[in-house]
C-alpha cells in the first residue's frame, strides 16, 4: 500500500472504462483521472501508464504535455512504451543473463540477444490493480499494484510492486515506486517511460527545447549496452551541464549511431554512501526551460542514481491523440533509474533487493506555468 497518509476516506471511482484484451485474456482496462483545479492527470491500469497531464499555458489555454493515445486499444498494441511503468528491470541486460548468489539466471531475449524492460511480458504489458484512488480534492492520488511472480521474464522471486501518482500544489506530480522482495534476492529497477513535449503533445519536435542535465558523468555504451565505464561528459555531445538546445548536437557521430540521445547519466546528486535504498535523498536530475510557445517548463527530481535520456529516435509514423502522427524527436523521455545492466557491473550502484527489503524510488515533476492571462 502507499505510504501516503490522507485524512479522508479513499474512494475508488473509474472515470472511463473500456474493455480490452491483455495476453489473450479479456480484462478491463480503465482510465482514471486526478484533478486539482486546472491541473489534471490521467493514467491507465494497463502498464500503470501515464496517459495525459494537462495544465494551462501562458495564455490560459489547457495543454496536454504527455504523448499517448486516444483509446485503450491503442495502448494494448503499443510497442514504444508510451507512458509505461517499466520493470522488473528497466533498460537492457546484456546477453539476457546474470549471476546472483551463485545461480545463473536466463532472461527473455526480446532485444536481439539481450533483455530489455523486463522481457516479453514486462510490467508495461500487464494489468495492475487499483489499491487506492481519490479523484480530486486537496490531495488527489492513485495507487496501482502488481504481484510479480517467481520466474516472470526469468527473474527470481515473488515481488510486490506499487506505484503512486499524486497531484500536489503548484503544478507538481509526485511518483513513488515501491517493490518488496518476498522470498528471493532479485534485481529491481523501475522507471517511468513517459514521452514529454512541453509545447503540447501535438506540437512537433523538441529539438529547439533547452535542457539542463545535472550529471557530469555518463555510462558509455556499445550497441546500447554499458561498457562498465563511468566517463565524464565534458567534451562530448552528452554534456548538458549548462542549458542547451536538444538539437544542437543530436546528429553528432559521437552519439554512437543512435540517431539521437539514448544514454544513461550518472546523476551528480545521488548519495552512493547511503546504504538504505529507502532513504536516498531527492536531488535535481533535469530542467527543461520554459517552452517558447506555451511558457511551460519542467524540473524532475529523483532518488535514483541514473537517468536515461531518450529523444524518441525510433518513434516513426505512430498515430497518437487527436490523430496527430508522432515522428522521431516528437518528445523526450527522462527515465530516472538504476544504471542499465547493473547486475553485470559490480562497480555500478547495486539494484539487488533481498527478501524483506523494499526498493523505493521517489520522483517529483515540477511544472513552471507562466500565468500571464
Amino acid at each position: 500500500m502507499s505510504k501516503f497518509s490522507f485524512p479522508f476516506l479513499c474512494l475508488i471511482i473509474a472515470v472511463s472504462v473500456s474493455g480490452g484484451f491483455v495476453n489473450g485474456n479479456e480484462s478491463k482496462v480503465e482510465i482514471y483521472e486526478l484533478k486539482r483545479g486546472d491541473f489534471s492527470f490521467k493514467a491507465t491500469n494497463y502498464g500503470a501508464r501515464m496517459v495525459s497531464l494537462i495544465l494551462p499555458d501562458k495564455t490560459g489555454k489547457l495543454v496536454d504535455v504527455v504523448l499517448g493515445f486516444e483509446s485503450v486499444k491503442d495502448y494494448l498494441n503499443d510497442t514504444k512504451n508510451f507512458g509505461a511503468l517499466v520493470g522488473r528491470v528497466v533498460n537492457r541486460i546484456k546477453n539476457a543473463e546474470f549471476t546472483l548468489n551463485g545461480v545463473v539466471y536466463h532472461l527473455d531475449k526480446n532485444s536481439g540477444n539481450n533483455s530489455i524492460h523486463g522481457g516479453k511480458l514486462g510490467y508495461n504489458k500487464v494489468n495492475w490493480t487499483v489499491q487506492e484512488y481519490v479523484k480530486d480534492g486537496p490531495n488527489p492520488f492513485i495507487v496501482f499494484g502488481y504481484n510479480s511472480f517467481d520466474g516472470e521474464g526469468g527473474f527470481p522471486g515473488n515481488l510486490s510492486v506499487t506505484v503512486t501518482y499524486a497531484l500536489l500544489h503548484h503544478y507538481k506530480l509526485s511518483v513513488i515506486m515501491k517493490a518488496k522482495a518476498l522470498n528471493k534476492a532479485t534485481p529491481v529497477n523501475l522507471a517511468t517511460h513517459t514521452y514529454w513535449n512541453l509545447g503540447g503533445q501535438n506540437s512537433g519536435n523538441i529539438l529547439s527545447d533547452e535542457v539542463q542535465i545535472f550529471a557530469s558523468r555518463y555510462t558509455p555504451a556499445d550497441k546500447n549496452i554499458p561498457t562498465g565505464e563511468i566517463a565524464p561528459v565534458k567534451g562530448t555531445p552528452y554534456d548538458f551541464l549548462k542549458p542547451r538546445q536538444v538539437g544542437s548536437r543530436i546528429h553528432d557521430p559521437a552519439l554512437n549511431a543512435t540517431s539521437g540521445y539514448d544514454i544513461n547519466y550518472a546523476l551528480d546528486g545521488y548519495d552512493a554512501n547511503k546504504k538504505s535504498k529507502a532513504k536516498k535523498k531527492m536531488s535535481l536530475a533535469v530542467i527543461v526551460k520554459k517552452n517558447k510557445k506555451t511558457g511551460i517548463g519542467m524540473k524532475i527530481s529523483t532518488t535514483a542514481p541514473g537517468m536515461q535520456f531518450y529523444t524518441a529516435n525510433f518513434v516513426n509514423n505512430i498515430t497518437g491523440k487527436g490523430g496527430y502522427v508522432y515522428q522521431p524527436y516528437c518528445g523526450y523521455a527522462f527515465e530516472t533509474q538504476g544504471f542499465p545492466d547493473a547486475v553485470n557491473h559490480p562497480n555500478f550502484p547495486s539494484t539487488i533487493v533481498n527478501p524483506g527489503e523494499i526498493y523505493t524510488q521517489y520522483m517529483l515533476y515540477e511544472f513552471q506555468v507562466a500565468k500571464k492571462y
